[in-house]
């Protein structure tokens, strides 16, 4: 192509000609927005999203990414004027309205933000529409309106995993008293949202791990002398309960690796290591070419084990990012700094969503390479705006994490790593 040759006035040019022939395609405003995004400067490409804009109004595409352009240059009264216009063509989109919300949300303008969701649930009304705003009253720590519109949210879209699982976060998580009524309150959530989203494999999981720790609640409620309550219930009970849940969780979502990891793990923590053996060698038996338990399986081998299974997992899955960055980590461990970044940088490129691969890959520079390797790794990073990966996502879904940079996500990231190792 005339990219892969360095054409870029060509490809502008060519580009330009075929928008003046047929201005309401939309796939060729969309090339030549790409275009302008990876050679093209600040300007240009806002100068491409307003005329793409102008072309094709309802395209809310458009608004939005010129929008959140001229937002992260700093200049939100124009992000602002923008999706005002957007409004105007597009006054019951979803997307138009969590986009302005987000905006003001995120610089600070909570009340504005507060006005603008609630129009959107009556112009725009959506379970997520529903999730954002609950979200901003948890976030402002106003956990009996968050529970209010939760609750208004599930009577609309009973489906919507999502809600429910706030909803048990918050009684089991942010309440402050840690007693048996929020503790079934968090059950309640979980229960319900199982009973109408049994694939959610989050849902399940929120669930196990909530009756794993349900003995600190009703250990803390006795402490308090709460009626009918002794705190005799041992933690026992606790892994117990949250066994059975993902055993039945595993019969309703076979052949599941995430469902399997936390069955394993879970029996790690209850100290039933020759148990967590036997459960991640029939998951295997189950998933054989799954990179997340392959992975694993390198993570949390013995030492003298670890070479044969990387050898197994790259024979298996030689091209999953889990297991790349499982492999680096293995070598980042044993001193061979070289073979580490090889293997991090594999696991970047084939999934650059990634955020657990790009924050070992940082870790990884920080203690060994030079300031450049470690700029690098970072702004390929920002670049990539990853948003997958089981640490990366609890550790920027914290609340207290609500609204970090990418930049700083990695930092924060680094520190977890850091602290994992010590305990």
């Amino acid at each position: 192509s005339m990219l892969a040759r360095g054409a870029v006035a060509t490809a502008r040019a060519v580009l330009a000609h075929g928008l003046a022939a047929f201005p309401l395609k939309r796939s060729l405003w969309l090339q030549a927005v790409e275009l302008e995004r990876k050679h093209g400067g600040v300007e240009a490409l806002d100068e491409v999203l307003a005329a793409a804009s102008e072309r094709l109004p309802r395209q809310e595409i458009f608004w939005l990414v010129r929008a959140k352009g001229r937002w992260v240059e700093g200049d939100v009264d124009k992000a602002r004027e923008i999706l005002g216009k957007a409004f105007q063509v597009n006054p019951n989109s979803e997307p138009v309205w969590l986009a302005a919300a987000k905006l003001e949300w995120e610089t600070g303008e909570i009340d504005r933000a507060r006005v603008l969701l609630s129009r959107a649930r009556e112009r725009a009304s959506s379970d997520r529409v529903y999730m954002k705003s609950a979200l901003l009253e948890r976030e402002c720590k106003r956990f009996d309106d968050a529970l209010i519109l939760i609750q208004i949210g599930l009577s609309k879209y009973p489906n919507f995993a999502k809600l429910y699982m706030m909803g048990g976060q918050i009684c089991s998580q942010d309440l402050p008293e840690k007693n048996k009524k929020n503790l079934d309150k968090a059950r309640g959530f979980y229960k319900r949202g199982l009973q109408r989203c049994s694939t959610s494999v989050v849902l399940w999981i929120l669930a196990s791990r909530l009756e794993e720790t349900a003995p600190s609640f009703i250990t803390t409620t006795a402490a308090k002398g709460d009626a009918k309550n002794n705190g005799t219930v041992g933690i026992g009970m606790g892994f117990t309960k949250a066994r059975s849940l993902l055993e039945l969780a595993r019969l309703k979502n076979p052949k599941n690796p995430e469902l399997w990891i936390e069955a394993v793990r879970l029996e790690r923590r209850a100290g039933n290591e020759k148990l967590g053996v036997t459960l991640i060698a029939r998951a295997l038996q189950e998933c054989p070419q799954s990179g997340r338990l392959l992975a694993e399986t390198i993570s949390t081998a013995a030492r003298a084990e670890q070479k044969s299974k990387t050898t197994d997992a790259i024979k298996k899955c030689a091209d999953d990012p889990h297991v790349n960055t499982a492999v680096a980590t293995l070598f980042a461990s044993e001193r061979k700094n070289d073979k580490a970044r090889k293997w991090y940088e594999r696991a970047v490129i084939l999934n650059p969503d990634l955020g657990d691969s790009w924050a070992r890959y940082y870790a990884l520079e920080l203690e060994v390479g030079t300031k450049e390797r470690q700029d690098g790794v970072r702004e390929r990073c920002v670049a990539a705006e990853p948003k997958h990966g089981e640490i990366w996502c609890s550790v920027l879904k914290n609340m207290k994490n609500r609204g970090k940079s990418i930049a700083e996500s990695l930092e924060l990231m680094v520190q977890e790593f850091r602290l994992r190792q010590l305990n």
